[in-house]
């Protein structure tokens, strides 16, 4: 059997908060993990969505961001930008 070549094989503490909440349009179901993996950033998973980013301030500000990971009219995307905004 032909030996597996990691790139890394870590493990780490995490802290995840599961929200729900209910926007305009749709409804959101996220775990925002947090840990020192990426530079400061959150791992955002859409859980009903099936979809995720690693999100930091300068991405809420990037423009089409959070529209292209989680495939979200500009609406939508808006709502979620204003609640990650509270926690990034």
């Amino acid at each position: 059997m032909k030996e597996r070549f990691f790139l890394y094989d870590d493990t780490e503490d995490t802290k995840t908060r599961f929200v729900s909440f209910v926007g305009e349009n749709q409804r959101f179901d996220l775990a925002i993990v947090q840990s020192n993996r990426h530079y400061g950033k959150q791992l955002v998973l859409d859980i009903q969505g099936n979809r995720f980013a690693i999100i930091g301030h300068d991405d809420l500000q990037e423009e089409g961001y959070l529209e292209h990971a989680f495939q979200l009219n500009e609406a939508d995307a808006e709502e979620l930008r204003s609640f990650l905004m509270e926690l990034v």
